[in-house]
């Protein structure tokens, strides 16, 4: 990885600028040399924040900080027993607190950058993915934050969540600084805003795909989920751009509170970037995107809107719109997003996509009936994650089944629930009208091996729920699984 020059350390004092301390107990003259929020990881010189988290409180983890040697403890609730060696600092919310001392340490890295931050429930991936592509084309070096990876220019590293915690978000960005990227894009979820993880940081922009059902079993209600969103551009400073998608319902909800200059993109209405479908195949999407005529790469109604949307926030950065589009048409969408995976004897034409939500699906399934040829069977492989919203179960195997030929229901990454029971759920959704059109298989390599096995020559084989991800959770281990190597598999098996 592109190290930094050198290993950053501040005085605490320095570090506390942006943070509303409300009692402090030892010196802020302490060097600091470290963040964390694991105890495990504190030693001398280091400070540990004290989280409330889902499943932990970091609070009762101060005392094993202590005792490795943490210096600085930053905490919503001071222990009963206070080291002399330590100070200690209560707010009101120690992951708010982290997200400026961790900009602070780093530097403030994000203000060295353009840093472009994508939300929304779907979309976010292709979206930042294409701007990184598409910067890079245009000779820039780019770095990106995503689901699928994180890159600094051209180098790789692993991504575990949409959007990392704040210390490990500001040390990656500036890692970019240092390798002297001149932009970044990363995804925004909605519990990073929620959870302060993107607190601290300086966006030269902000867009918005869209809003569905998802992630309630966080958020806990929808308007709860909407206002993580629009806090989001709530926070962006007035110097930035704010890009909605004006034929979202809830587009412009985003704009309502934001200091920063309002920017739209529509496909049904006027806009400050306008696009029209001109036609939609297998071979990609023609467009005419503000009086230019445009033939991409890209597959379907939605990744229409992905397009405008990077089309419309690269010429807010400044790039010619003329430019922008030539280098777009050549591009390619992010891995196990609508990915094509054709049988060798081109038998079966298999699409990977990360569906993972009713609105999701549905959108990959109407993509795929608007290319279909009449001759062509839909077969859909489809699961549902455990320990996750369940509302959303009996939704997704009605839409398998009513806009698939056949469908395959099957298990997700179960987590720590029975994938039958998750699969009772998904069929309380079938309407007695499509009960014979599924099948349920629990094992999900034999899923998309059935689905292959009943499909005609040149029939349509969607494997969704998954997408990018190579592996599968189920009672906390996880397991290789990479939905894309188990179709090519299940095509050589059954030679088609």
């Amino acid at each position: 990885m592109t190290p930094l020059t050198s290993t950053p350390q501040h005085q605490l004092r320095d570090l506390l600028t942006d943070v509303n301390v409300l009692e402090q107990h030892g010196s802020a003259d302490v060097l600091v040399a470290n963040l964390t929020l694991d105890s495990r990881q504190a030693a001398a010189g280091t400070a540990f924040f004290a989280l409330r988290g889902v499943q932990a409180d970091g609070h009762q983890f101060i005392g094993k900080a202590v005792d490795l040697g943490a210096g600085v403890v930053v905490c919503e609730e001071l222990p009963a027993e206070l080291s002399e060696q330590v100070t200690y600092v209560r707010v009101a919310d120690s992951a708010e607190a982290m997200g400026h001392m961790a900009a602070a340490f780093y530097g403030h890295p994000s203000k060295q950058l353009k840093l472009v931050g994508v939300t929304g429930t779907n979309g976010k991936t292709t979206v930042a993915t294409l701007m990184h592509k598409l910067f890079t084309a245009r000779g820039y070096k780019a770095g990106m934050l995503s689901t699928v990876q994180n890159q600094i220019g051209e180098e790789v590293i692993p991504a575990t969540h949409t959007t990392p915690d704040a210390i490990r978000l500001n040390e990656l960005l500036a890692r970019m600084v240092a390798a002297r990227c001149t932009h970044a894009f990363m995804e925004v979820s909605s519990h990073s805003v929620v959870q302060h993880r993107v607190t601290g940081l300086h966006f030269a922009g902000g867009i918005f795909t869209n809003l569905t059902h998802d992630h309630l079993d966080y958020h806990g209600t929808f308007d709860n989920y909407i206002k993580a969103k629009k806090g989001f551009f709530d926070m962006l400073p007035a110097s930035a751009f704010a890009l909605t998608n004006a034929d979202d319902k809830r587009g412009m909800v985003m704009l309502q509170n934001t200091r920063a200059s309002k920017a739209t993109y529509s496909m049904r209405s006027l806009a400050t970037v306008r696009g029209r479908l001109i036609e939609n195949s297998v071979e990609g999407l023609q467009l005419e995107v503000d009086g230019h005529e445009v033939q991409f790469r890209l597959i379907g109604v939605f990744n229409a809107y992905n397009l405008l949307a990077v089309y419309g926030a690269a010429t807010l950065l400044g790039e010619e719109p003329e430019e922008v589009l030539t280098v777009l048409s050549g591009l390619t969408s992010a891995p196990g997003r609508f990915e094509p995976i054709v049988s060798p004897r081109k038998r079966v034409v298999g699409i990977v996509d990360y569906a993972h939500t009713p609105d999701a699906l549905e959108n990959v399934l109407t993509t795929i009936a608007e290319i279909r040829r009449p001759d062509q069977q839909v077969i859909t492989v489809v699961g549902c994650g455990g320990n996750r919203d369940a509302a959303k179960r009996p939704v997704m195997a009605e839409l398998a089944c009513r806009l698939s030929d056949r469908a395959v229901l099957t298990s997700d990454n179960p987590r720590f629930e029975d994938p039958n029971e998750i699969l009772k759920q998904m069929q309380a959704g079938v309407r007695p009208t499509d009960a014979g059109k599924y099948l349920t298989v629990p094992d999900r390599r034999e899923a998309i091996k059935t689905a292959c096995a009943i499909a005609r020559p040149n029939d349509i084989v969607l494997v969704a729920g998954k997408g990018h991800e190579i592996y599968q959770e189920i009672q906390g281990q996880r397991t290789a699984f990479d939905d894309r190597e188990v179709l090519r598999e299940a095509y050589e098996l059954l030679s088609l």
